[in-house]
């Protein structure tokens, strides 16, 4: 009898139902899986040569990440598929040092195969070519899935920083034990790290910084952003965490400083291709030639 470890989901299904997910594992937590985490990190990480090459002309990789996030964004994906499918796709560049004939094919296969790995409602291929408004076809990305699978050597559940934001955030509610309030400041908290998380995934300057460093930053520059109580009690938030990815404590703040800094830059971004946007739109509400009045 023939075995096969090809995973193969079923054409057309409804990702709308409801997903049947397992309840957080109180006892599947605290520093012994943070340890074997750690230990296991360094080995998902991109050749130095890659991020040597990427960080010189970080344009073209940002916008593949960037395409991978409205992806998984627009398919309603798990927020663990995106950082997964972004490291897929890192560690595939990194292996082959070329991009293929349709870039948008392979991080799409690498969000197929991160939403295979994580997710019990798998988003199909199908979704995926409509998402790329059919770029490319079904068939094409079932083989792209099969060259990253191969080329990974079906190595692909990496170590991403949401797997240590969980546990990190247990620590924390622990230092809050006695607060009513402290599930609210939680939930809040790991929404905010969820969102600097994607942006560190997005941005070349965090490529090949640790997932544990990542994480811990994202939920220090969270902590920043929420104000705790005291600047004693975010002291001592800021100290665990940097016992717990094993760090200095200036090099989580130095590497919450470049969140911060990378956060504002997006913003102000965002906020001038705003102000360009309305400039065009009136410029084009003014016709410059009679001929182009439609009486």
């Amino acid at each position: 009898m023939s075995v096969s470890l090809w995973c193969e989901e079923e054409e057309g299904q409804d990702r709308t139902q409801s997903s049947v997910r397992a309840p957080w594992d109180p006892s599947a937590s605290g520093l012994r899986v943070i340890q074997r985490l750690l230990q296991s990190e360094e080995r998902y990480l991109p050749s130095p040569l890659y991020i040597s090459l990427i960080q010189r002309e970080p344009q073209r990789r940002e916008e593949l990440a960037k395409w991978t996030m409205e992806v998984c964004c627009e398919c309603d994906c798990d927020e663990s598929v995106f950082p997964l499918a972004v490291s897929l796709l890192d560690r595939y560049l990194s292996a082959t040092l070329s991009l293929p004939v349709s870039p948008s094919c392979l991080a799409a296969a690498c969000v197929l195969v991160a939403s295979k790995l994580t997710e019990s409602d798998t988003v199909s291929a199908d979704t995926l070519c409509a998402a790329a408004e059919y770029d490319f076809l079904s068939s094409n990305l079932r083989e792209m899935e099969r060259v990253v699978l191969a080329t990974l050597r079906w190595d692909v559940a990496a170590v991403t920083p949401q797997d240590f934001i969980p546990h990190f955030l247990r620590t924390l509610g622990e230092l809050r034990d006695g607060d009513a309030h402290t599930g609210d400041f939680l939930a809040t908290l790991r929404r905010h790290s969820d969102t600097l998380v994607a942006l560190c995934v997005c941005d070349s300057r965090f490529l090949g910084t640790p997932p544990s460093l990542v994480a811990a930053a994202a939920l220090n520059s969270a902590l920043r952003g929420l104000r705790a109580k005291s600047a004693g009690e975010l002291s001592v938030m800021t100290s665990a965490l940097a016992t717990l990815c094993q760090t200095d404590v200036a090099v989580l703040q130095c590497c919450t400083e470049l969140i911060e800094g990378a956060l504002r830059e997006r913003l102000r971004n965002g906020a001038q291709e705003e102000k360009d946007g309305d400039i065009e739109e009136e410029r084009a509400s003014t016709p410059t030639d009679l001929r182009e009045i439609d009486f």
